[in-house]
């Protein structure tokens, strides 16, 4: 009994643990078609920029973005900039937008392949968007001097060789100070989003001059994130292989972040979307997360400063850095680490603490995913393949469980015969488990097991972009969002939305109430608690989780009522065999 009562306290407590993490984790989240539109298709304006970090002493002079419009002034239309500043269209395979000549700035950029709704006639996501807006976010290159010398800056007029930029065929841009020095910026973008931007200098003059390659990127008015504490959304970067994440609301409390490493990269990302800097991987730098108010608005920065670069009469010098801007796919990811040697380019995903589990679940799921063509099969694969892998620790749960159900009537009479001598009669329900060797908490072990299997998956619905707007069948259109039906209007029968009266966790679908009918039965499998009490809880436990997984995405709710629906058959066969059915 005392075991019993163990068990149940467990359970309670796993329970309130799971309704805790359903709410901190469902009680923020924006509709989707929200999400798609204020993290992603709206990021946020820089002001001016603070100068790259580590900028050398002598009077260095950082380009400065142009202040965004104030209160007081009337912000100009995004088509209205991007037809006012002279620009190269962008034509790339999975990029559309244009690279200003104007500070050879990357202000305007949309994603072919990604749609803010899953109406495929619905606006590609923008990922950069033009200085001037309130909501502009860019990328900059270039250089700063140790002395009196000048350089390109973000109001610099460069003059491009052509009017397109395609892939397989670089953009170059060129500047002359007229005192000497002559820039060239060469930019190429290849099959995916990632964008190489080389920078040379020719020096023509009569003397040497020092300069310091840079890379920025600029963002202002804090972005409306998900609301996720499991997700990180804001400023990171990997400095010396130790990803470093940074929140809005602690970079405004600290100003300033600087690391210094050779390798790795720094940005800016949103739940699904990411700009980066990446730097030449073999020469050091100096990386710095910034914030600043300016005019009443949230200004971030992320930048990195290159070494001290000297370049003599006559000679000339280069720097080779990159932007990736775009969707964070996992095996995109990992293949420029591999093809690039971006360190851990992969950490950009936010894979929480079981990363040794999560990413080897999306990669099963994916490779299941390119034989079958759905996501939601290859959840069912999954299921089937976990199930194997425990088989074992089941059957030997379920054979326990089987010879618990038949000590049923000998525990029923114990409890007539020492009811009023509670130790005795614990004593001798201990002696009746160990003579059948039974376990009393052998029904528990299978839901342990796999508990951490449950948040893996969830992790993998929630961060990867592979599952945003993936179908499954029926209604289910969207495996990474909860199920769409309700019983509040008899799963769509009646022409009423309730979501916007009732709380996220009143919305029971089809599969949420599958997945508890499912729980319920196998339920009804396991040997019944001899105490009223703990089997009142025990009845009312489908019917909790049932409210409580109603919010999770569907892909997940699918996973658990498959996997209940698979635990019945392999226990009923078991428990079959012993005859304890």
């Amino acid at each position: 009994m005392s075991d019993n009562r163990n068990m149940i306290l467990a359970i309670v407590i796993s329970v309130l643990i799971l309704l805790g993490f359903n709410y901190w984790t469902t009680s923020q989240l924006p509709p989707e078609s929200q999400t798609s539109a204020q993290t992603s298709a709206q990021p946020a304006q820089p002001g001016q920029p603070a100068a790259p970090t580590g900028a050398p002493t002598g009077g260095v002079a950082v380009p400065q973005p142009e202040a965004a419009a104030t209160a007081a002034q009337a912000a100009p239309s995004k088509a209205e900039l991007l037809k006012a500043t002279p620009r190269a269209a962008l034509r790339g395979k999975r990029v559309h937008g244009s690279i200003s000549l104007k500070g050879g700035q990357f202000d305007d950029i949309t994603l072919v392949d990604y749609r803010e709704a899953i109406d495929p006639q619905s606006p590609e996501i923008v990922v950069l968007r033009p200085r001037g807006l309130p909501t502009a976010y860019f990328a900059e290159f270039g250089w700063v001097a140790s002395g009196q010398v000048a350089v390109p800056g973000g109001d610099t007029l460069w003059t491009a060789d052509r009017q397109i930029l395609e892939n397989g065929t670089p953009l170059t841009l060129t500047w002359d100070n007229g005192t000497g020095l002559k820039f060239t910026r060469t930019i190429a973008v290849d099959d995916d989003y990632m964008f190489t931007v080389t920078d040379h200098v020719e020096n023509t003059g009569g003397e040497a001059v020092t300069l310091y390659p840079y890379g920025l990127i600029s963002r202002s008015q804090t972005p409306e994130t998900t609301g996720y504490y499991i997700l990180h959304e804001g400023l990171l970067g990997v400095f010396n292989g130790t990803l470093e994440e940074v929140d809005y609301n602690d970079l405004e409390e600290k100003s300033k972040i600087e690391k210094t490493s050779t390798g790795g990269w720094i940005g800016i990302t949103d739940k699904y979307w990411l700009s980066a800097l990446v730097p030449d991987q073999k020469i050091p730098y100096k990386g710095r997360f910034t914030h600043h108010r300016e005019n009443g608005q949230d200004k971030y920065q992320a930048d990195f400063l290159g070494e001290a670069v000297t370049v003599q009469p006559g000679a000339s010098a280069a720097n080779t850095a990159r932007l990736f801007a775009g969707a964070k796919e996992v095996k995109l990811l990992d293949a420029y680490e591999t093809s690039l040697g971006v360190a851990r380019f992969d950490l950009a995903i936010d894979f929480g603490w079981f990363y040794w589990l999560t990413k080897p679940i999306f990669y099963v799921l994916n490779y299941l995913h390119g034989y079958v063509g759905n996501f939601g099969i290859a959840i069912l694969l999954l299921t089937v393949i976990i199930k194997t892998l425990f088989f074992p620790l089941a059957n030997k749960s379920y054979r326990s469980m089987s010879k618990m159900k038949k000590l049923q009537p000998e525990m029923l009479k114990l409890r007539e015969r020492f009811g009023d001598d509670k130790q005795r009669m614990n004593q001798e329900m201990m002696a009746l488990y160990k003579r059948e060797k039974a376990n009393p908490a052998s029904g528990c072990l299978p839901m342990l097991v796999q508990i951490p299997v449950f948040f893996a998956l969830y992790k993998v619905l929630f961060v990867s972009i592979e599952m945003r707007h993936a179908p499954f069948y029926g209604w289910i259109h969207d495996l990474s969002a909860p199920d769409p039906t309700t019983i509040f209007n008899l799963f769509g029968l009646i022409p009423w939305d309730p979501t916007s009266l009732l709380p996220a966790i009143l919305h029971i679908g089809v599969w949420p109430l599958v997945m508890g009918i499912t729980m319920f039965l196998q339920q009804k499998l396991n040997p019944q608690p001899a105490d009223p009490m703990q089997a009142k809880i025990f009845m009312f436990l489908p019917i909790i989780f049932t409210f409580m997984l109603a919010g999770f995405p569907a892909g997940l709710v699918i996973y658990w009522a498959w996997n209940n629906l698979l635990s019945i058959i392999q226990q009923w066969v078991i428990m079959k065999r012993a005859g304890a059915t």
